[in-house]
Protein backbone atom coordinates (compact mmCIF):
# COMPACT_ATOMS: atom_id res chain seq x y z
CA UNK A 1 0.00 0.00 0.00
CA UNK A 2 1.58 3.57 -0.92
CA UNK A 3 0.77 5.54 2.13
CA UNK A 4 2.67 8.65 3.53
CA UNK A 5 1.98 7.04 7.07
CA UNK A 6 5.16 4.47 7.44
CA UNK A 7 4.48 2.98 10.63
CA UNK A 8 2.45 0.13 9.58
CA UNK A 9 2.83 -3.49 8.98
CA UNK A 10 0.50 -5.27 6.00
CA UNK A 11 -0.83 -8.76 6.43
CA UNK A 12 -2.54 -10.40 3.33
CA UNK A 13 -5.07 -13.02 4.76
CA UNK A 14 -6.00 -15.73 1.66
CA UNK A 15 -9.24 -16.59 2.39
CA UNK A 16 -8.86 -20.39 0.64
CA UNK A 17 -8.49 -18.69 -2.77
CA UNK A 18 -8.15 -21.24 -5.53
CA UNK A 19 -6.36 -19.09 -8.54
CA UNK A 20 -2.79 -18.48 -8.25
CA UNK A 21 -3.29 -14.95 -6.09
CA UNK A 22 -1.08 -16.90 -3.39
CA UNK A 23 2.31 -17.09 -5.62
CA UNK A 24 1.57 -14.03 -7.30
CA UNK A 25 1.62 -12.25 -4.44
CA UNK A 26 4.93 -13.83 -3.08
CA UNK A 27 6.55 -13.65 -5.65
CA UNK A 28 5.65 -9.88 -6.08
CA UNK A 29 5.95 -8.97 -2.50
CA UNK A 30 8.09 -11.20 -0.52
CA UNK A 31 8.55 -9.48 2.58
CA UNK A 32 4.53 -8.95 3.05
CA UNK A 33 2.87 -11.43 5.67
CA UNK A 34 0.71 -13.66 4.50
CA UNK A 35 -2.03 -16.01 6.61
CA UNK A 36 -3.52 -18.99 4.31
CA UNK A 37 -6.68 -20.45 5.49
CA UNK A 38 -7.68 -23.46 4.16
CA UNK A 39 -10.87 -22.81 3.02
CA UNK A 40 -12.97 -19.29 2.91
CA UNK A 41 -14.44 -19.04 6.20
CA UNK A 42 -16.30 -15.90 5.22
CA UNK A 43 -15.63 -12.41 5.24
CA UNK A 44 -15.82 -11.77 9.08
CA UNK A 45 -13.70 -15.12 9.64
CA UNK A 46 -11.24 -14.13 7.22
CA UNK A 47 -10.54 -10.68 8.15
CA UNK A 48 -10.55 -12.01 11.74
CA UNK A 49 -7.56 -13.92 11.16
CA UNK A 50 -5.77 -10.79 10.21
CA UNK A 51 -7.02 -8.72 13.06
CA UNK A 52 -5.78 -11.20 15.76
CA UNK A 53 -2.80 -11.57 14.00
CA UNK A 54 -2.32 -7.89 14.49
CA UNK A 55 -3.06 -7.44 18.11
CA UNK A 56 -1.15 -10.16 18.58
CA UNK A 57 1.84 -8.42 17.03
CA UNK A 58 1.27 -5.43 19.37
CA UNK A 59 -0.76 -3.35 17.06
CA UNK A 60 -2.67 -0.16 18.68
CA UNK A 61 -5.08 -0.44 15.28
CA UNK A 62 -6.03 -2.13 12.69
CA UNK A 63 -7.19 -1.28 9.15
CA UNK A 64 -9.28 -3.75 7.71
CA UNK A 65 -9.03 -2.91 3.97
CA UNK A 66 -10.65 -5.22 0.93
CA UNK A 67 -8.91 -6.80 -2.15
CA UNK A 68 -10.62 -4.36 -4.21
CA UNK A 69 -9.85 -0.98 -2.89
CA UNK A 70 -7.43 1.67 -3.69
CA UNK A 71 -6.00 4.61 -1.35
CA UNK A 72 -5.10 7.20 -1.21
CA UNK A 73 -1.54 7.94 0.40
CA UNK A 74 -2.92 10.27 3.34
CA UNK A 75 -5.77 8.06 4.00
CA UNK A 76 -4.09 6.24 6.46
CA UNK A 77 -2.41 8.89 8.42
CA UNK A 78 -5.75 10.91 8.89
CA UNK A 79 -7.74 7.78 9.79
CA UNK A 80 -5.04 7.32 12.65
CA UNK A 81 -4.94 11.24 12.95
CA UNK A 82 -8.61 11.33 13.72
CA UNK A 83 -8.89 8.29 16.14
CA UNK A 84 -6.23 9.46 18.28
CA UNK A 85 -8.05 12.94 18.63
CA UNK A 86 -10.39 11.26 20.91
CA UNK A 87 -10.32 7.95 22.75
CA UNK A 88 -13.57 7.44 22.77
CA UNK A 89 -13.47 6.74 18.51
CA UNK A 90 -13.69 3.13 18.24
CA UNK A 91 -14.00 3.23 14.52
CA UNK A 92 -13.18 5.73 11.92
CA UNK A 93 -13.63 5.55 8.09
CA UNK A 94 -12.69 7.18 5.05
CA UNK A 95 -14.87 9.32 2.21
CA UNK A 96 -15.15 6.33 0.10
CA UNK A 97 -15.94 7.01 -4.41
CA UNK A 98 -16.69 3.82 -6.89
CA UNK A 99 -13.33 2.59 -8.70
CA UNK A 100 -14.87 3.70 -12.14
CA UNK A 101 -16.37 6.51 -12.51
CA UNK A 102 -13.71 7.73 -9.93
CA UNK A 103 -15.56 10.95 -9.00
CA UNK A 104 -18.81 8.94 -8.00
CA UNK A 105 -19.37 8.62 -4.32
CA UNK A 106 -19.80 4.69 -2.84
CA UNK A 107 -20.53 6.15 0.89
CA UNK A 108 -19.90 9.64 2.76
CA UNK A 109 -20.42 7.95 5.96
CA UNK A 110 -23.04 5.13 6.54
CA UNK A 111 -26.34 5.41 8.84
CA UNK A 112 -29.42 2.94 10.00
CA UNK A 113 -33.05 3.86 9.31
CA UNK A 114 -34.42 1.52 12.11
CA UNK A 115 -38.22 2.23 11.42
CA UNK A 116 -37.70 1.10 7.56
CA UNK A 117 -35.54 -1.43 8.29
CA UNK A 118 -32.83 -0.01 5.76
CA UNK A 119 -28.93 0.29 5.89
CA UNK A 120 -27.70 3.30 3.38
CA UNK A 121 -24.30 4.66 2.29
CA UNK A 122 -24.79 8.52 2.26
CA UNK A 123 -24.84 9.58 -1.19
CA UNK A 124 -23.94 6.40 -2.97
CA UNK A 125 -23.45 6.79 -6.72
CA UNK A 126 -23.78 10.15 -6.94
CA UNK A 127 -21.80 12.92 -7.01
CA UNK A 128 -20.13 14.79 -4.30
CA UNK A 129 -22.68 17.49 -3.03
CA UNK A 130 -19.80 19.79 -1.57
CA UNK A 131 -16.89 20.86 -2.16
CA UNK A 132 -14.45 18.33 -0.01
CA UNK A 133 -12.85 21.27 1.59
CA UNK A 134 -16.31 21.95 2.86
CA UNK A 135 -16.97 18.98 4.75
CA UNK A 136 -15.79 17.89 7.91
CA UNK A 137 -15.66 14.91 10.22
CA UNK A 138 -18.29 13.68 11.57
CA UNK A 139 -20.35 10.65 13.76
CA UNK A 140 -22.17 8.06 11.78
CA UNK A 141 -23.86 5.06 12.50
CA UNK A 142 -21.12 2.14 10.80
CA UNK A 143 -18.05 2.42 8.03
CA UNK A 144 -18.76 0.02 5.08
CA UNK A 145 -16.30 -2.56 5.63
CA UNK A 146 -14.11 -2.31 2.39
CA UNK A 147 -12.22 0.08 4.70
CA UNK A 148 -12.50 0.53 8.36
CA UNK A 149 -9.89 1.64 11.00
CA UNK A 150 -10.30 0.23 14.71
CA UNK A 151 -8.51 0.50 17.78
CA UNK A 152 -6.99 -2.20 20.46
CA UNK A 153 -9.40 -0.96 22.87
CA UNK A 154 -12.13 -1.21 20.76
CA UNK A 155 -11.57 -4.88 19.55
CA UNK A 156 -11.11 -5.89 23.66
CA UNK A 157 -14.45 -4.71 24.20
CA UNK A 158 -16.53 -5.21 21.86
CA UNK A 159 -14.60 -7.69 19.91
CA UNK A 160 -14.27 -9.04 16.51
CA UNK A 161 -16.67 -9.42 13.60
CA UNK A 162 -19.63 -11.76 14.13
CA UNK A 163 -18.89 -14.79 11.72
CA UNK A 164 -22.87 -15.51 11.67
CA UNK A 165 -23.02 -13.06 8.99
CA UNK A 166 -20.49 -15.09 6.72
CA UNK A 167 -20.82 -12.59 4.28
CA UNK A 168 -22.70 -8.62 4.45
CA UNK A 169 -24.40 -6.70 7.54
CA UNK A 170 -21.20 -7.51 9.95
CA UNK A 171 -19.80 -4.57 8.71
CA UNK A 172 -23.03 -2.59 10.23
CA UNK A 173 -23.63 -5.10 13.39
CA UNK A 174 -19.50 -4.29 13.98
CA UNK A 175 -20.75 -0.52 14.24
CA UNK A 176 -23.48 -0.98 16.52
CA UNK A 177 -21.94 -3.34 18.50
CA UNK A 178 -19.07 -0.20 19.07
CA UNK A 179 -21.52 2.26 20.03
CA UNK A 180 -23.61 -0.12 22.58
CA UNK A 181 -19.30 -0.34 24.11
CA UNK A 182 -19.16 3.20 25.02
CA UNK A 183 -17.16 4.00 21.62
CA UNK A 184 -18.23 6.36 18.85
CA UNK A 185 -18.05 5.44 15.29
CA UNK A 186 -16.69 8.59 12.90
CA UNK A 187 -15.96 9.71 9.17
CA UNK A 188 -13.42 11.89 7.75
CA UNK A 189 -13.65 13.54 4.19
CA UNK A 190 -9.79 13.50 4.38
CA UNK A 191 -8.75 10.31 3.72
CA UNK A 192 -10.38 8.94 0.79
CA UNK A 193 -10.40 5.50 -1.00
CA UNK A 194 -11.75 3.71 -4.30
CA UNK A 195 -14.00 0.92 -4.05
CA UNK A 196 -14.45 -1.38 -7.27
CA UNK A 197 -17.90 -2.81 -5.40
CA UNK A 198 -18.35 -6.70 -4.94
CA UNK A 199 -15.45 -7.16 -7.07
CA UNK A 200 -15.28 -10.66 -6.31
CA UNK A 201 -18.90 -11.75 -6.24
CA UNK A 202 -20.54 -9.68 -8.30
CA UNK A 203 -22.74 -6.60 -6.86
CA UNK A 204 -26.47 -8.31 -8.03
CA UNK A 205 -25.09 -11.83 -8.19
CA UNK A 206 -27.38 -14.42 -6.58
CA UNK A 207 -25.11 -15.41 -3.50
CA UNK A 208 -24.74 -11.78 -2.54
CA UNK A 209 -28.29 -11.20 -2.82
CA UNK A 210 -28.95 -14.63 -0.35
CA UNK A 211 -26.38 -12.86 2.36
CA UNK A 212 -27.77 -9.48 1.79
CA UNK A 213 -31.66 -10.19 2.24
CA UNK A 214 -30.87 -12.99 4.98
CA UNK A 215 -28.23 -10.65 6.48
CA UNK A 216 -30.56 -7.95 6.70
CA UNK A 217 -33.57 -10.00 8.80
CA UNK A 218 -30.93 -11.16 11.09
CA UNK A 219 -29.24 -7.77 11.93
CA UNK A 220 -32.30 -5.94 12.80
CA UNK A 221 -34.07 -9.23 14.60
CA UNK A 222 -30.72 -8.55 16.51
CA UNK A 223 -30.46 -5.30 17.12
CA UNK A 224 -33.44 -3.20 16.52
CA UNK A 225 -34.73 -1.21 19.47
CA UNK A 226 -37.84 -3.10 20.31
CA UNK A 227 -40.26 -1.08 19.41
CA UNK A 228 -39.30 -0.82 16.08
CA UNK A 229 -38.12 -4.40 15.80
CA UNK A 230 -41.63 -6.34 14.43
CA UNK A 231 -41.99 -3.20 11.96
CA UNK A 232 -38.50 -3.42 10.47
CA UNK A 233 -38.78 -7.30 9.60
CA UNK A 234 -42.43 -6.75 7.80
CA UNK A 235 -41.13 -4.29 6.29
CA UNK A 236 -37.88 -6.11 4.93
CA UNK A 237 -40.29 -9.44 4.42
CA UNK A 238 -42.38 -7.13 2.14
CA UNK A 239 -40.11 -5.69 -0.08
CA UNK A 240 -38.48 -9.09 -0.53
CA UNK A 241 -41.70 -10.69 -1.55
CA UNK A 242 -42.62 -8.11 -4.00
CA UNK A 243 -39.56 -8.12 -5.85
CA UNK A 244 -39.70 -12.24 -5.62
CA UNK A 245 -43.07 -11.32 -7.42
CA UNK A 246 -41.98 -8.63 -9.74
CA UNK A 247 -38.98 -11.52 -11.31
CA UNK A 248 -41.73 -14.24 -11.22
CA UNK A 249 -44.72 -13.01 -12.87
CA UNK A 250 -42.86 -9.45 -15.09
CA UNK A 251 -41.86 -11.06 -18.52
CA UNK A 252 -39.06 -9.14 -18.60
CA UNK A 253 -37.30 -10.73 -15.62
CA UNK A 254 -37.95 -14.16 -17.42
CA UNK A 255 -33.86 -14.89 -17.81
CA UNK A 256 -32.49 -17.68 -15.89
CA UNK A 257 -29.99 -14.50 -14.08
CA UNK A 258 -33.03 -13.36 -12.80
CA UNK A 259 -34.59 -16.77 -12.01
CA UNK A 260 -31.17 -17.78 -9.50
CA UNK A 261 -31.71 -14.09 -8.08
CA UNK A 262 -35.28 -15.24 -7.21
CA UNK A 263 -34.28 -18.18 -5.73
CA UNK A 264 -31.67 -16.57 -3.45
CA UNK A 265 -34.10 -14.35 -2.35
CA UNK A 266 -36.36 -17.47 -1.78
CA UNK A 267 -33.93 -19.50 0.46
CA UNK A 268 -32.69 -16.48 2.74
CA UNK A 269 -36.77 -16.02 3.83
CA UNK A 270 -36.54 -20.04 4.08
CA UNK A 271 -33.10 -20.02 6.26
CA UNK A 272 -33.73 -16.60 8.40
CA UNK A 273 -37.34 -18.40 8.93
CA UNK A 274 -35.80 -21.99 9.89
CA UNK A 275 -32.99 -19.88 12.20
CA UNK A 276 -29.79 -21.14 9.69
CA UNK A 277 -27.27 -18.96 9.78
CA UNK A 278 -23.39 -18.45 8.55
CA UNK A 279 -22.17 -20.03 5.45
CA UNK A 280 -25.13 -21.39 2.69
CA UNK A 281 -25.20 -25.23 2.30
CA UNK A 282 -25.80 -27.26 -0.15
CA UNK A 283 -26.81 -24.78 -2.75
CA UNK A 284 -25.38 -24.04 -6.33
CA UNK A 285 -26.49 -21.13 -8.03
Amino acid sequence: MDSEYKNFVPVVVDNGSIDSSVGEIQDTFPEIEMILLESNLGYAEGNNAGIKQALNSGADYVMVLNNDTLVDPCMLGELVALAESDEKIGMAGPLMYCFQPPDIVFARGSFIDWQKGETFNREMFQPLKSPVGELRSERVDFIAGCGVLVSREFLQQAGYLDPIYYLNYEDVDWGVRAQRAGFEVWYTPSAVLWHKISATLGQASPINTYYTTRNALLFFWKNSPSRYRWQALILIFLRTIRTIGAWTFKPRYWSDSFKKLRTANILALRDFSRGQFGRIGGKDF
